[in-house]
């Protein structure tokens, strides 16, 4: 199944082919999770703070969807 993703801050170095501001498409199997998604692209646990599916907040053990859109954002820091 593909779907599409959008990396944003720190963590778009994970996708340098992928277009800034734009999702890039992924495959993966049928059944798979949000935690599938982030071992498929090698994202590091403690770089990840939240994870968006069709704009909604989901876990990891969240079942994907053809079609479904995810943005993960890391840890914001301000100062």
């Amino acid at each position: 199944m593909r779907v599409r993703v959008k990396l944003f801050a720190t963590l778009r170095h994970y996708a340098p082919s992928a277009a800034i501001g734009l999702p890039f498409e992924v495959d993966l199997t049928e059944g798979a999770t949000v935690a599938d998604l982030i071992r498929h692209l090698s994202l590091p646990d403690e770089e990840l703070k939240m994870v968006y599916v069709n704009a909604r907040a989901r876990p990891e053990d969240w079942r994907l969807q053809p079609d479904d859109e995810i943005g993960i954002f890391p840890p914001i820091g301000g100062g």
